[in-house]
């Protein structure tokens, strides 16, 4: 795709992540026995790779806190298998779609983004990408709105696993990934991050001595001309590592499918599909 993570994330990730927050998919979550909270997330995205443990969905996850997970999973699959999960992940998103597009869920633009996404994963590529494999290997839905979540959704977790690859050639763990991407200003500010991901001052603070030491944190905190150029070299890796999807479908298609997203994108946005600032404060 010719862009980067900021295009990627206005035109294409709101209709993956309202998956996150929708009401419909937290009540069919709860239909088959998942618990409130964190529960349904770990769970939820990371049921396509089976009754997977703690450990396999902290290390494709990345940057959560390992023992904020492990209060969840393997529990989650004693309480519904990850087919279970799966079938109501799917049976949320129909009800949420339909809500936050009304009409518009059945029109000729829904079926013809999902026809160029569905497309475009066709240039996707498996190898070394667990998260996006284990997604891959699901079956199509066929309803064109489900067809668009679950191709925005191998996408999205495609262009993620690439960007872990990059960050683990640089020598920097989850919790490092997310404190310098704090200290960027494009991501969770720093409660928000220490909150959503479950990580403490304590550690919190170890992980930003470690990045001082190694000279990609100043002193009060922010990058380091080091730290910008690490970044920098990450951002470039993931952009290069995801363009498969993009060289597949071409040019043509490729501007056409960020145009018809962009345009879904805002309407679920302006429908109330996520908390105010969401997107302001950080990708769910």
């Amino acid at each position: 795709m010719a862009g980067d993570e900021q295009r990627f994330k206005v035109a294409f990730d709101s209709l993956h992540a309202l998956v996150y927050f929708a009401p419909e998919v937290d009540a069919a979550f709860a239909d088959v026995g998942l618990r409130p909270g964190r529960m349904p997330y770990f769970a939820g995205r990371g049921a396509a790779m089976g009754a997977v443990g703690p450990e396999v969905i902290a290390a494709t996850f990345y940057n959560f806190n390992p023992e904020v997970i492990a209060r969840t999973i393997p529990r989650a699959w004693t309480l519904a298998t990850p087919e279970q999960v799966l079938e109501a992940r799917l049976a949320g998103v129909d009800k949420a779609f339909t809500r936050l597009l009304g009409d518009h869920v059945k029109s000729d633009e829904v079926a013809e983004a999902a026809e160029l996404a569905r497309e475009a994963t066709a240039g996707c590529r498996g190898e070394g990408r667990p998260l996006y494999a284990a997604h891959a290997g699901l079956a199509w839905p066929g309803e064109p709105h489900l067809v668009l979540w679950h191709a925005v959704t191998l996408l999205r977790e495609h262009r993620g696993d690439g960007h872990i690859a990059a960050l683990v050639l640089e020598g920097i763990g989850g919790l490092e990934a997310l404190v310098t991407h704090s200290a960027t200003g494009r991501g969770f500010v720093t409660a928000a991050a220490k909150l959503t991901r479950g990580w403490s001052d304590e550690q919190w603070n170890a992980a930003e001595s470690a990045l001082k030491d190694r000279g990609l944190l100043d002193a009060e905190g922010a990058l380091t001309e080091s730290g910008v150029a690490l970044r920098d070299r990450v951002e470039i890796a993931t952009e290069t590592a995801a363009r498969g999807p993009w060289d597949h479908l071409g040019p043509e298609k490729t501007a056409r499918l960020e145009e018809l997203c962009r345009d879904l994108s805002a309407r679920v946005l302006d429908a109330g599909a996520f908390p105010a600032d969401v997107f302001a404060q950080g990708r769910p």
